[in-house]
């Protein structure tokens, strides 16, 4: 079942869908389902390039998950400008996300997972950093330089033009200095050690928008925790969107599998006394 939903943040409504599992819920309604919350990258929408979102949202209803996708300011159905704000406005929203799922009284907020791609992977990773809500991160093709990695996308051109003008066009979004600045100010790959969750890192080795070397990276600097697991799955030929039908199928078999296994496993400990 899919529900629309609009999530008032700041002056911006987020427009969302949230989609219930097929199950056998109780009569009373008490029974509590495990969520993700789904983040997308750059100038993108909760739809997902090639429905990517739509078909990872219907593997993880088919395992008995709740999941919510929105769209960003600016982007898909929500209201608001995309790139006046920056890399704070985005974690922000998908904090207002959070109050949301966990206000619903069907969430488990012990098995809270975030999923965020490109973009929306180190959007993913600063807000876990900063709201212990999120129980456990799943990041596809996440970015690890903010600046570098938008630069390449929208070209060195487009930076110089916002250093001149303060804004630039890119596909009719309007990016501004704001913006660019919050993407240097942002670093994920350091503030990462403020999450002490477990994590899944999912990379293509076709991956020409965000190199595959960030997911080893990214492994290595999860690793320097002093809590928290990490693994990785690293998907030969995927490219940044997992388009091909084995990459993507891959992709789908990886995290439902990671993300069973770490429910179980949080099961499992629930039954153990001292």
């Amino acid at each position: 079942m899919n529900h629309p939903i609009l999530i008032q943040s700041g002056d911006v409504q987020l427009s969302g869908v949230l989609q219930y599992p097929a199950s056998n819920r109780t009569d009373d309604g008490r029974e509590k389902y495990p969520i993700v919350v789904i983040c997308h990258g750059f100038i993108g929408n909760r739809m997902g390039t090639d429905r990517l979102f739509v078909e990872a949202a219907e593997r993880l209803l088919a395992e008995g998950y709740l999941v919510l996708r929105f769209d960003y300011g600016g982007c898909g159905e929500s209201s608001g400008d995309y790139g006046s704000g920056g890399l704070d406005v985005l974690i922000e929203q998908t904090r207002t996300v959070l109050d949301y799922a966990l206000g619903l009284d069907m969430v488990d907020p012990d098995r809270l997972t975030l999923l965020g791609h490109s973009l929306g992977g180190a959007v993913a990773v600063l807000t876990a950093a900063r709201d212990n809500r999120v129980k456990s991160l799943i990041l596809w093709a996440a970015v690890a330089h903010p600046y570098m990695d938008i630069r390449n996308i929208i070209s060195t051109k487009a930076v110089e033009e916002i250093e001149h003008t303060g804004k630039t066009d890119h596909f009719h979004y309007e990016l501004t200095k704001r913006f660019t600045d919050s993407l240097i100010e942002y670093q994920p790959l350091t503030e990462l050690r403020g999450y002490n969750g477990d994590v899944l890192l999912i990379h293509g080795t076709a991956d020409h928008v965000v190199p595959v070397d960030y997911c080893f990276l990214y492994q290595k600097m999860f690793w320097l925790r002093k809590e928290g697991g990490c693994d990785k799955e690293v998907i030969l030929q995927g490219d940044h969107t997992f388009s091909s039908k084995a990459a993507r199928e891959h992709v789908f078999e990886a995290t439902v599998r990671w993300i069973n296994a770490l429910g179980r496993r949080r099961t499992d400990w629930s039954l153990w006394t001292i």
